[in-house]
């Protein structure tokens, strides 16, 4: 199975460029998208042999998120069921016979860290749901988690060591996910990969000289372990400040 993940950074924005090209290329079992930044209606996409699932934020023209699957899920949930986190359309799960299949935009920490109290919130309300889901068959989470876990994890880990997404609590909040019994699927195959990212700022020329971050990731249950084939991180794919990331699973 192939699974993607690819924040798009705006749905109707990366349709006019190369998404439908990228999708048909990739011709994924799953294909899960965040910051889709748009409402049910503002866009129609013909994507024959999938199942479309959305999420949409009450805020217009923020976060979002989708999944186009394949095989039609069991079950499908929007949110993690706590009011206080689900108005921003940030979680999806699928349900399948052998597997959930979660996909998160994380909410970021934001600018001088006005958001931080409020992730540490989320994480872990979102650690607590996903453990839960454990308990009752393996878990695939995929999406935009917005933290560069290691200091391999970023170009520039020296100076952003007070910036949103490498920060000390949200560093520790993903190594206690991991704990709870969870694989970085990437570091998996690739403990000590050195510049390989899937986030470049849009200054700063960020993505031509690759000072980029690695936010992008695919996490499973530790019981999927001896199913994992592949993780690829496609640097290659442009169209928005992210590239999207992918996960081969027997």
């Amino acid at each position: 199975m192939k699974f993607i993940s690819w924040n798009v950074n705006g749905l109707r924005a990366i349709v006019k460029k190369n998404f439908l090209e990228a999708f048909e290329t990739f011709d994924a079992d799953f294909f899960c998208l965040q910051e889709t930044k748009l409402q049910a209606g503002q866009i129609e996409l013909d994507l024959p042999g999938y199942t479309q699932y959305w999420n949409y934020a009450e805020k217009k023209g923020y976060s979002g998120t989708a999944i186009f699957a394949k095989e039609p899920a069991l079950t499908a949930h929007y949110g993690i069921g706590i009011e206080e986190h689900d108005a921003e359309g940030r979680v999806i799960t699928l349900e399948y016979p052998e597997f959930f299949l979660v996909t998160c935009y994380t909410p970021n920490a934001q600018n001088e860290l006005r958001r931080l109290d409020y992730r540490m919130t989320w994480e872990d309300a979102f650690r607590a749901y996903l453990t839960d889901l454990k308990q009752q068959k393996p878990v695939i989470l995929c999406g935009d988690l917005n933290v560069a876990h290691q200091n391999i994890d970023l170009k520039n880990w020296k100076t952003n060591q007070k910036n949103a997404g490498f920060t000390p609590e949200e560093r520790e909040k993903f190594s206690t996910l991991l704990s709870a019994g969870f694989t970085d699927t990437f570091r998996y195959f690739y403990p000590d990969t050195e510049g390989i990212y899937s986030w470049w700022s849009y200054r700063f020329n960020a993505r031509k000289n690759n000072a980029g971050w690695r936010i992008d990731y695919f996490v499973v249950s530790d019981d999927l372990n001896d199913r994992l084939v592949d993780a690829k991180i496609h640097t290659e794919i442009l169209g928005s400040d992210h590239c999207p990331v992918e996960l081969q699973l027997n």
